[in-house]
């Protein structure tokens, strides 16, 4: 694939209609987890400039940060607590639109509005988290979740 994308300019369902080929194209014969982490994580931050954009791993106890496009981040999360430690426990995505309003959310930045939650799942087992940030109140939707775990799927 080029090393640049085609970003669509029109509603957010065609940016990832646009998207999403393009990322399946990127991460095709690549069989390394983390530099597919570090393209999608590029690819959605270039595309819809998302405030944060990144990974969380599952190792041992905990969810550790992976790659990821923005500022600095929190580094380990808890099973069960705050919004990632939450789509991990659930094994299901997690929108919040006003993150103030979550129970036990965890601010690893105070710029932080809103969220999206998407677990990536391998042989029925959550094995890592895509998190997705924004620095505006209800930016997330369904047709977020819908293209959101598609993608977590190719990972």
């Amino acid at each position: 694939m080029a090393e640049n994308l085609i970003i669509s300019v029109g509603n957010k369902e065609q940016q990832y209609q646009t998207l999403f080929p393009q990322i399946e194209s990127l991460l095709a014969g690549e069989n390394d987890t983390i530099a597919n982490m570090a393209n999608v994580a590029a690819a959605l931050k270039q595309t819809f400039n998302f405030f944060w954009v990144g990974f969380y791993i599952v190792k041992d106890d905990m969810l550790v940060l992976a790659p990821f496009q923005g500022p600095i981040a929190c580094t380990r999360i808890r099973y069960g607590k705050g919004v990632c430690g939450t789509a991990w426990k659930e094994a299901a995505t997690q929108i919040v639109p006003d993150v103030d309003l979550f129970p036990g959310h965890i601010a690893c930045n105070s710029d932080s509005k809103s969220e999206i939650v998407v677990p990536v799942i391998r042989d029925g087992k959550v094995v890592a988290v895509l998190d997705i940030d924004s620095d505006e109140l209800n930016s997330f939707d369904e047709t977020d979740a819908v293209y959101l775990e598609k993608i977590c799927r190719l990972i």
